[in-house]
């Protein structure tokens, strides 16, 4: 681009905690902000340079939008594809590219794109109603999954036997093999217009069985070598087959017999990124920004052990948001708090992350177990 970065405008779709810490990045490039998102508190509101509050899947909205902006991102795949691609035609970049995106809003086109291209990933199939997953190929109990808005654990569950059925989702879904995995993990790759690739080092995640909604995450990871290169191997051969600008996280299985399955994609900054803030020498959001302005992609490795803890609502908590024991925890070494200017609590809703680093791994994990069971954020 024959502009300076400072001189150009980024439009995002979304305005929640992820444009937010792209926005924390942003400002220290001087770049100038416009956030689109429905609702009228959103966290970006008043860190945004321009701040409207509209709807991200309408056609004229997001188009009216995007026409205001030199490059155009995403914080959220739920957007309208067809604006963007009017947008792409009429000279807009937009990255990750409209095509891109559109893969990854259907879970089903794609576990379709894995089976081409030879990613390995769990056996599936795609059913539409109540009698094909009766009659499905795949053995009870088996993983179901929407097509099409399922996030944050939203969207997806498991189908024991077929009693089951009776009560599952409808419309277009997957089925998919229950795989029998040691532990779930994430490679963030990035990818710029000429085609340099770079991964994060691998890392593993907790999940809360409840939520659904990973709890730890645990940076860098201490698998053997060879698996953690083999997990970067393909979440490369993704970007590239994808040829994707920007970031992609690619979630995936370890099973027990050391296979690697890719379980999903999303292609912009992710949950599974957060400690590269503190944790590696470029967080996930800066490399996002070098990779969708062409810039040299920045040195992803870890500094330090990291150990990322959500902070998600309380149960049975719903109002105004207050953090029970911030103090406590503000008083350990190594401690990073990132809240994420949610007025209102409910259940299990990500209000902010805490990210502690160490010299020692297991003094971290200790220290995330302690704020685990200290920091609550109650109504």
């Amino acid at each position: 681009m024959a502009k300076q970065i400072s001189d150009l405008k980024l439009g995002i779709l979304g305005g929640g905690q992820l444009g937010r810490m792209l926005i924390q990045e942003a400002i220290n490039y001087n770049l100038t902000t416009l956030i689109l998102d429905p609702d009228t508190d959103a966290p970006c509101k008043h860190i945004a340079n321009y701040f409207e509050c509209g709807s991200i899947t309408d056609f004229d909205t997001v188009y009216n939008f995007g026409k205001k902006a030199d490059i155009i991102t995403i914080e959220i795949e739920k957007v309208n594809i067809e604006a963007l691609e009017q947008l792409e035609k009429e000279g807009k970049h937009v990255y990750p590219q409209s095509r891109v995106i559109r893969l990854i809003q259907d879970k089903g086109v794609q576990k379709q794109f894995f089976k081409e291209n030879d990613i390995p990933t769990a056996p599936f199939q795609l059913v539409n109603s109540k009698a094909e997953m009766l009659n499905s190929n795949i053995p009870f109990p088996y993983m179901l999954k929407q097509r099409k808005d399922g996030y944050d654990g939203k969207g997806v569950m498991k189908i024991n036997h077929a009693a089951d059925v009776e009560n599952a989702f409808e419309g277009p879904c997957l089925i998919e093999e229950l795989v029998d995995f040691e532990k779930e993990i994430a490679v963030i790759v990035a990818r710029n217009p000429n085609g340099d690739v770079k991964t994060f080092p691998l890392v593993e995640m907790e999940f809360n069985a409840e939520a659904n909604l990973v709890e730890f995450l645990i940076s860098p990871s201490t698998y053997p070598d060879a698996i953690q290169e083999r997990a970067e191997v393909i979440a490369k051969n993704i970007a590239s087959s994808l040829n994707i600008t920007g970031l992609l996280a690619v979630e995936m299985f370890i099973t027990r017999d050391g296979n690697i399955l890719v379980n999903e994609l999303a292609p912009r900054p992710h949950n599974s990124g957060h400690h590269t803030i503190e944790g590696n020498y470029v967080s996930q959001f800066e490399q996002h920004l070098r990779a969708i302005f062409n810039l040299p992609l920045g040195d992803t490795r870890a500094i330090n052990n990291a150990v990322m803890i959500n902070l998600l609502g309380e149960k049975n908590h719903n109002g105004v948001a207050k953090y029970h024991g911030l103090e406590k925890i503000m008083a350990i070494d190594g401690v990073y708090v990132h809240l994420y200017g949610k007025k209102y609590t409910k259940p299990f809703r990500k209000m902010g992350h805490i990210t502690v680093v160490d010299q020692n791994r297991e003094s971290a994990i200790e220290k995330a177990n302690y704020i685990k069971n200290t920091l609550k954020v109650i109504s």
